[in-house]
């Protein structure tokens, strides 16, 4: 940090920060364990919208990492957030997976084909050609477009994965109609974070793999940004970047002293 000013609160990106395709990366479960000990608020961040939070909570497990359920936030979660305070009681045509409609089904909404007030497209790993055709549909009807998060790719064992934003891609050439993106790099997944912990901005730092997500949401919500270089930002990218993150550290590993140093003193 270039000043040591107290840390309240944590959020921290999960896939590159605390794992590589499921595996715990060193120091991620000693991380957590450190927040706890503290008594420190904190959120895990994903823009994967496939899951529900106890998914991914006994995925991490899996992994050897321990993290409460409610101490994880998705780009589902936020989704629903946005539109429940946009729309209350509304309702949407999905294409997604468990982690999204289970969100909007909490909040109160309608999943229908029928004249929907959004089409909500997310992550899924079997895109349905036919589901895809009836959302373009929708939209051309009046069907307002969301897209939990913009990523173009994913990863998987066997290779990368199309991701919501190459189907996002394909829908606006289809209906020339752009999506709003709620998940990362959107501060807008930021700030719901942060309301979801009663966190402020100035006393909060996000840790991120990747700085054309994670670095500049953080930064556009107002916080102090930690950039670890076990994800996709490579060492010798990150000052081609016009913004920068306040500090470079090689893991999460690394992070995992500074949660003692720099809690509030009582």
């Amino acid at each position: 940090m270039t000043t040591p000013r107290p840390v309240e609160c944590w959020l921290t990106d999960m896939d590159g920060v605390l794992v590589h395709e499921e595996r715990a990366i060193p120091g991620a479960s000693d991380f957590i364990k450190a927040l706890i000990a503290t008594g420190r608020r904190f959120l895990v961040l994903t823009n994967n919208s496939i899951f529900t939070p106890r998914d991914l909570r006994a995925r991490l497990r899996a992994s050897g990492i321990d993290v409460p359920e409610q101490s994880i936030w998705t780009s589902a979660l936020a989704t629903a957030q946005f539109l429940d305070d946009q729309r209350p009681g509304g309702s949407a045509y999905v294409v997604g997976e468990a982690g999204l409609t289970t969100a909007l089904h909490d909040i109160g909404y309608t999943l229908t084909e029928r004249d929907p007030d959004y089409v909500v497209l997310g992550e899924t790993r079997t895109y349905s050609f036919e589901a895809i055709t009836t959302a373009i549909r929708l939209i051309e009807k009046g069907s307002r477009f969301i897209a939990t998060n913009p990523d173009p790719s994913g990863p998987s064992p066997a290779g990368t994965l199309p991701a919501t934003g190459s189907v996002a891609a394909l829908i606006t050439t289809a209906t020339g109609a752009q999506p709003y993106f709620i998940g990362k790099p959107n501060p807008l997944m930021m700030r719901s974070a942060l309301n979801r912990i009663d966190a402020h901005s100035e006393s909060t730092v996000m840790i991120g793999d990747r700085m054309e997500t994670d670095i500049i949401s953080g930064l556009e919500a107002g916080l102090r940004t930690l950039l670890v270089l076990t994800g996709s930002t490579r060492p010798d990218q990150v000052h081609r970047f016009p913004y920068q993150p306040t500090r470079v550290l090689d893991s999460i590993a690394d992070v995992v002293p500074l949660v003692e140093q720099l809690q509030p003193v009582p």
